[in-house]
Protein backbone atom coordinates (compact mmCIF):
# COMPACT_ATOMS: atom_id res chain seq x y z
CA UNK A 1 0.00 0.00 0.00
CA UNK A 2 2.89 2.32 1.08
CA UNK A 3 4.74 1.88 -2.56
CA UNK A 4 1.60 2.35 -4.19
CA UNK A 5 0.71 5.59 -2.27
CA UNK A 6 4.26 6.64 -2.84
CA UNK A 7 3.78 5.89 -6.87
CA UNK A 8 0.53 7.65 -6.98
CA UNK A 9 2.02 10.91 -5.28
CA UNK A 10 5.18 10.50 -7.73
CA UNK A 11 2.77 10.13 -10.52
CA UNK A 12 1.03 13.49 -9.71
CA UNK A 13 3.40 15.62 -9.06
CA UNK A 14 6.05 14.95 -11.54
CA UNK A 15 3.25 14.49 -14.28
CA UNK A 16 1.96 18.12 -13.41
CA UNK A 17 5.31 19.58 -13.26
CA UNK A 18 5.83 18.04 -16.86
CA UNK A 19 2.87 19.37 -17.89
CA UNK A 20 3.97 22.34 -17.18
CA UNK A 21 7.38 21.95 -18.95
CA UNK A 22 9.13 22.11 -15.62
CA UNK A 23 10.93 18.79 -16.26
CA UNK A 24 14.08 19.20 -17.07
CA UNK A 25 15.05 21.79 -14.73
CA UNK A 26 18.30 20.33 -13.68
CA UNK A 27 21.02 17.85 -14.86
CA UNK A 28 20.14 14.20 -15.15
CA UNK A 29 22.71 11.66 -14.03
CA UNK A 30 23.59 8.36 -16.14
CA UNK A 31 24.77 6.01 -14.09
CA UNK A 32 26.90 3.26 -15.55
CA UNK A 33 27.56 0.45 -13.47
CA UNK A 34 30.98 -0.18 -15.28
CA UNK A 35 34.15 1.21 -15.54
CA UNK A 36 34.75 4.51 -17.82
CA UNK A 37 35.91 2.92 -21.16
CA UNK A 38 33.37 -0.10 -21.32
CA UNK A 39 31.02 -0.79 -24.26
CA UNK A 40 28.30 0.40 -21.78
CA UNK A 41 30.01 3.46 -21.12
CA UNK A 42 30.97 4.24 -24.52
CA UNK A 43 27.30 4.01 -25.43
CA UNK A 44 25.84 5.96 -22.31
CA UNK A 45 28.27 8.79 -23.17
CA UNK A 46 27.45 8.34 -27.20
CA UNK A 47 23.46 8.92 -26.57
CA UNK A 48 24.09 11.14 -23.76
CA UNK A 49 25.52 14.32 -25.43
CA UNK A 50 23.60 14.06 -28.10
CA UNK A 51 20.33 13.68 -25.76
CA UNK A 52 21.36 16.52 -23.58
CA UNK A 53 20.74 18.80 -26.46
CA UNK A 54 17.10 17.95 -27.21
CA UNK A 55 16.63 17.74 -23.08
CA UNK A 56 18.13 21.61 -22.83
CA UNK A 57 19.74 20.04 -20.00
CA UNK A 58 23.75 18.38 -19.12
CA UNK A 59 23.17 14.72 -19.12
CA UNK A 60 25.97 13.49 -16.71
CA UNK A 61 27.83 10.02 -16.73
CA UNK A 62 28.24 8.99 -13.27
CA UNK A 63 30.68 5.39 -13.72
CA UNK A 64 29.52 3.19 -10.72
CA UNK A 65 31.07 -0.23 -11.16
CA UNK A 66 31.22 -3.21 -9.17
CA UNK A 67 29.19 -6.62 -8.89
CA UNK A 68 28.36 -7.19 -12.56
CA UNK A 69 26.73 -3.25 -12.50
CA UNK A 70 24.19 -4.47 -9.18
CA UNK A 71 26.13 -1.72 -7.46
CA UNK A 72 24.93 0.60 -10.10
CA UNK A 73 21.50 -0.69 -10.57
CA UNK A 74 20.75 -0.60 -6.63
CA UNK A 75 21.60 3.16 -6.23
CA UNK A 76 19.27 3.57 -9.14
CA UNK A 77 16.39 1.49 -8.17
CA UNK A 78 16.61 3.82 -4.26
CA UNK A 79 16.55 6.84 -5.90
CA UNK A 80 13.80 9.18 -6.29
CA UNK A 81 11.85 8.24 -9.41
CA UNK A 82 11.91 11.93 -10.85
CA UNK A 83 13.84 11.09 -14.03
CA UNK A 84 17.01 12.72 -13.10
CA UNK A 85 18.52 9.55 -11.93
CA UNK A 86 18.60 6.81 -14.79
CA UNK A 87 20.60 3.09 -15.36
CA UNK A 88 22.29 2.70 -18.67
CA UNK A 89 22.60 -1.20 -18.57
CA UNK A 90 23.95 -4.25 -20.19
CA UNK A 91 22.20 -7.37 -20.92
CA UNK A 92 23.99 -8.48 -17.56
CA UNK A 93 21.13 -6.92 -16.38
CA UNK A 94 19.20 -9.92 -16.80
CA UNK A 95 21.61 -11.92 -15.70
CA UNK A 96 22.08 -10.41 -12.20
CA UNK A 97 18.93 -12.16 -10.61
CA UNK A 98 20.11 -15.66 -11.17
CA UNK A 99 23.45 -15.57 -9.05
CA UNK A 100 22.94 -12.71 -6.62
CA UNK A 101 20.36 -14.33 -4.46
CA UNK A 102 20.94 -11.31 -2.08
CA UNK A 103 20.35 -8.20 -4.19
CA UNK A 104 18.86 -5.16 -2.46
CA UNK A 105 16.39 -4.69 -5.18
CA UNK A 106 14.29 -6.35 -7.44
CA UNK A 107 15.07 -6.17 -10.89
CA UNK A 108 11.19 -6.91 -12.15
CA UNK A 109 9.69 -4.27 -9.18
CA UNK A 110 12.34 -2.11 -8.57
CA UNK A 111 13.10 -0.70 -12.05
CA UNK A 112 11.19 -0.45 -15.27
CA UNK A 113 12.81 -0.01 -18.94
CA UNK A 114 12.95 3.37 -20.99
CA UNK A 115 14.31 1.83 -24.46
CA UNK A 116 17.44 -0.51 -25.59
CA UNK A 117 19.86 1.31 -27.07
CA UNK A 118 22.14 -0.39 -28.54
CA UNK A 119 22.98 -3.90 -29.48
CA UNK A 120 26.51 -4.79 -30.56
CA UNK A 121 29.09 -7.95 -30.61
CA UNK A 122 31.41 -9.37 -28.24
CA UNK A 123 34.32 -10.21 -29.83
CA UNK A 124 36.55 -13.52 -28.60
CA UNK A 125 39.92 -11.84 -28.63
CA UNK A 126 43.67 -12.93 -27.22
CA UNK A 127 46.88 -12.09 -27.41
CA UNK A 128 49.01 -12.77 -30.51
CA UNK A 129 51.51 -13.69 -28.63
CA UNK A 130 49.83 -17.06 -27.75
CA UNK A 131 49.80 -18.21 -31.60
CA UNK A 132 46.14 -19.02 -31.69
CA UNK A 133 44.69 -18.10 -34.71
CA UNK A 134 40.95 -19.52 -34.73
CA UNK A 135 38.18 -20.58 -31.99
CA UNK A 136 39.13 -24.65 -32.74
CA UNK A 137 42.67 -23.50 -31.34
CA UNK A 138 41.29 -22.13 -28.13
CA UNK A 139 38.73 -25.27 -27.99
CA UNK A 140 41.39 -27.86 -28.35
CA UNK A 141 43.82 -26.23 -25.73
CA UNK A 142 40.95 -25.69 -23.31
CA UNK A 143 40.36 -29.41 -24.17
CA UNK A 144 43.61 -30.80 -23.59
CA UNK A 145 44.49 -28.79 -20.09
CA UNK A 146 41.15 -28.93 -18.73
CA UNK A 147 40.41 -26.33 -16.09
CA UNK A 148 43.90 -24.77 -16.31
CA UNK A 149 43.26 -22.38 -19.50
CA UNK A 150 41.33 -18.92 -17.34
CA UNK A 151 39.59 -16.44 -19.31
CA UNK A 152 38.56 -12.48 -18.23
CA UNK A 153 34.92 -10.88 -17.88
CA UNK A 154 34.33 -7.08 -17.15
CA UNK A 155 32.80 -8.58 -13.79
CA UNK A 156 30.57 -11.63 -12.30
CA UNK A 157 27.16 -11.68 -13.54
CA UNK A 158 28.72 -9.20 -16.55
CA UNK A 159 27.23 -9.73 -19.94
CA UNK A 160 30.55 -10.45 -21.00
CA UNK A 161 30.65 -12.88 -18.24
CA UNK A 162 27.51 -14.70 -19.21
CA UNK A 163 28.80 -14.63 -22.88
CA UNK A 164 31.93 -16.91 -21.93
CA UNK A 165 30.01 -19.14 -19.97
CA UNK A 166 27.39 -20.17 -22.54
CA UNK A 167 30.67 -20.76 -24.81
CA UNK A 168 32.10 -22.79 -22.78
CA UNK A 169 28.81 -24.96 -22.36
CA UNK A 170 28.07 -25.17 -25.85
CA UNK A 171 31.96 -26.00 -26.76
CA UNK A 172 31.98 -28.85 -23.47
CA UNK A 173 35.31 -26.68 -22.44
CA UNK A 174 35.86 -26.17 -18.56
CA UNK A 175 38.36 -22.84 -17.66
CA UNK A 176 38.73 -20.76 -15.08
CA UNK A 177 36.59 -17.26 -14.97
CA UNK A 178 38.97 -14.40 -13.82
CA UNK A 179 36.12 -11.37 -13.07
CA UNK A 180 37.79 -7.92 -13.50
CA UNK A 181 36.14 -4.47 -12.49
CA UNK A 182 35.72 -3.80 -16.03
CA UNK A 183 36.22 -4.40 -19.48
CA UNK A 184 39.27 -2.04 -19.75
CA UNK A 185 41.06 -4.16 -16.77
CA UNK A 186 40.22 -6.88 -18.51
CA UNK A 187 41.47 -5.72 -21.86
CA UNK A 188 44.80 -5.13 -20.41
CA UNK A 189 45.49 -8.99 -18.95
CA UNK A 190 44.55 -10.30 -21.97
CA UNK A 191 47.36 -7.90 -23.89
CA UNK A 192 49.74 -8.74 -21.33
CA UNK A 193 48.76 -12.73 -21.65
CA UNK A 194 47.87 -12.86 -18.11
CA UNK A 195 44.58 -14.15 -18.90
CA UNK A 196 43.87 -16.47 -22.11
CA UNK A 197 40.92 -15.36 -23.71
CA UNK A 198 38.07 -12.44 -23.19
CA UNK A 199 34.29 -11.75 -25.25
CA UNK A 200 34.70 -7.77 -24.87
CA UNK A 201 32.52 -5.33 -26.18
CA UNK A 202 33.50 -4.77 -30.00
CA UNK A 203 33.30 -1.09 -28.99
CA UNK A 204 35.97 -1.31 -26.53
CA UNK A 205 38.20 -3.72 -28.33
CA UNK A 206 38.14 -2.79 -32.34
CA UNK A 207 41.28 0.17 -31.88
CA UNK A 208 43.63 -2.32 -30.35
CA UNK A 209 42.72 -5.05 -32.90
CA UNK A 210 42.96 -2.98 -35.52
CA UNK A 211 46.42 -1.96 -33.58
CA UNK A 212 47.67 -5.12 -33.33
CA UNK A 213 47.59 -5.89 -30.02
CA UNK A 214 44.53 -8.12 -29.91
CA UNK A 215 43.93 -11.25 -32.03
CA UNK A 216 40.08 -11.34 -32.81
CA UNK A 217 39.05 -15.03 -33.32
CA UNK A 218 35.35 -14.91 -33.54
CA UNK A 219 32.17 -12.24 -33.05
CA UNK A 220 29.25 -13.39 -30.95
CA UNK A 221 26.05 -12.25 -33.09
CA UNK A 222 24.34 -14.60 -34.99
CA UNK A 223 25.56 -12.34 -37.84
CA UNK A 224 29.08 -11.11 -38.94
CA UNK A 225 30.07 -7.65 -37.95
CA UNK A 226 30.10 -4.94 -40.98
CA UNK A 227 33.08 -3.79 -38.54
CA UNK A 228 35.40 -7.04 -38.82
CA UNK A 229 34.06 -8.73 -42.26
CA UNK A 230 36.81 -11.20 -42.13
CA UNK A 231 35.99 -12.57 -38.54
CA UNK A 232 33.45 -15.38 -38.15
CA UNK A 233 30.93 -15.81 -36.00
CA UNK A 234 31.23 -18.48 -32.74
CA UNK A 235 28.76 -20.36 -34.53
CA UNK A 236 30.37 -20.44 -37.80
CA UNK A 237 33.75 -21.13 -36.26
CA UNK A 238 32.59 -24.70 -34.91
CA UNK A 239 30.39 -23.97 -31.56
CA UNK A 240 26.99 -24.22 -32.19
CA UNK A 241 24.38 -22.36 -30.49
CA UNK A 242 26.88 -20.36 -28.88
CA UNK A 243 25.29 -17.13 -30.32
CA UNK A 244 25.03 -13.87 -27.99
CA UNK A 245 23.91 -11.11 -28.30
CA UNK A 246 25.21 -7.82 -26.22
CA UNK A 247 22.88 -4.85 -25.54
CA UNK A 248 22.63 -1.46 -23.77
CA UNK A 249 19.67 -0.65 -22.25
CA UNK A 250 18.11 3.15 -19.91
CA UNK A 251 16.60 1.85 -17.20
CA UNK A 252 14.57 4.01 -14.38
CA UNK A 253 13.38 3.56 -11.03
CA UNK A 254 9.55 1.99 -11.63
CA UNK A 255 7.75 4.57 -9.92
CA UNK A 256 8.99 7.21 -12.58
CA UNK A 257 6.23 8.80 -14.15
CA UNK A 258 4.75 7.95 -16.93
CA UNK A 259 5.30 11.31 -19.59
CA UNK A 260 9.06 11.59 -17.87
CA UNK A 261 9.55 8.04 -18.91
CA UNK A 262 7.67 8.94 -22.61
CA UNK A 263 10.17 12.00 -22.45
CA UNK A 264 13.47 9.98 -21.79
CA UNK A 265 12.56 7.76 -24.85
CA UNK A 266 11.69 9.82 -26.94
CA UNK A 267 14.81 12.22 -26.68
CA UNK A 268 16.38 8.55 -26.82
CA UNK A 269 15.70 7.46 -30.48
CA UNK A 270 16.23 11.22 -31.92
CA UNK A 271 19.67 11.02 -30.36
CA UNK A 272 19.87 7.44 -31.80
CA UNK A 273 18.50 9.24 -35.37
CA UNK A 274 21.12 12.01 -35.33
CA UNK A 275 23.86 11.58 -37.93
CA UNK A 276 26.73 12.28 -35.15
CA UNK A 277 25.69 8.83 -33.58
CA UNK A 278 24.70 6.99 -36.47
CA UNK A 279 28.04 7.48 -37.21
CA UNK A 280 30.08 6.87 -33.90
CA UNK A 281 27.50 3.94 -33.18
CA UNK A 282 28.57 2.40 -36.97
CA UNK A 283 32.65 3.13 -35.89
CA UNK A 284 31.43 1.15 -32.97
CA UNK A 285 30.32 -1.66 -34.84
CA UNK A 286 26.57 -1.19 -33.06
CA UNK A 287 23.40 -0.94 -33.77
CA UNK A 288 20.65 1.35 -32.71
CA UNK A 289 18.45 -1.28 -30.81
CA UNK A 290 14.97 0.41 -29.49
CA UNK A 291 11.24 -0.68 -27.84
CA UNK A 292 8.69 1.19 -25.89
CA UNK A 293 8.62 0.64 -22.31
CA UNK A 294 6.43 -1.88 -22.24
CA UNK A 295 7.97 -4.34 -24.58
CA UNK A 296 11.49 -3.51 -23.56
CA UNK A 297 10.30 -4.63 -19.85
CA UNK A 298 8.73 -7.58 -21.50
CA UNK A 299 12.61 -8.35 -22.99
CA UNK A 300 14.36 -7.85 -20.28
CA UNK A 301 11.98 -10.98 -18.54
CA UNK A 302 12.45 -12.98 -21.42
CA UNK A 303 15.98 -12.14 -21.29
CA UNK A 304 16.28 -13.33 -17.64
CA UNK A 305 14.49 -16.23 -18.26
CA UNK A 306 17.06 -17.24 -20.66
CA UNK A 307 20.12 -16.39 -18.80
CA UNK A 308 18.83 -18.19 -15.34
CA UNK A 309 18.66 -21.24 -17.92
CA UNK A 310 22.38 -20.75 -18.97
CA UNK A 311 23.23 -19.73 -14.80
CA UNK A 312 21.49 -23.17 -13.57
CA UNK A 313 23.30 -25.34 -16.23
CA UNK A 314 26.67 -23.54 -15.70
CA UNK A 315 26.06 -23.37 -11.47
CA UNK A 316 27.01 -20.06 -11.73
CA UNK A 317 27.24 -18.39 -8.57
CA UNK A 318 28.42 -14.67 -7.30
CA UNK A 319 31.31 -15.48 -4.61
Amino acid sequence: MKRLIALVAATLVAGGAFAQGAWPSKPIRLVVPFTAGSGTDIIARTVGDVMAKGLGQPVIVDNKPGAGGTIGAAQVAKSEPDGYTVLIHSSGHALNPAIYPSLSYDTIKDLTGVTPLAALPNVMVVSPTRGWKTVADVVAAAKAKPGQLNYASAGVGSATHLNAEKFKLQAGIDAVHVPFKGTPEALSDVIGGRNDWFFAPLSSALPLIKDGKLQALAVSTAKRSPSLPDVPTTVEAGVPGSDYTFWVGMIVPAATPAPVVKRLHDEALKALASPEVKERMARLGADAFTMEPAAFNAYIKTEMDAAATIAKAANLKAQ
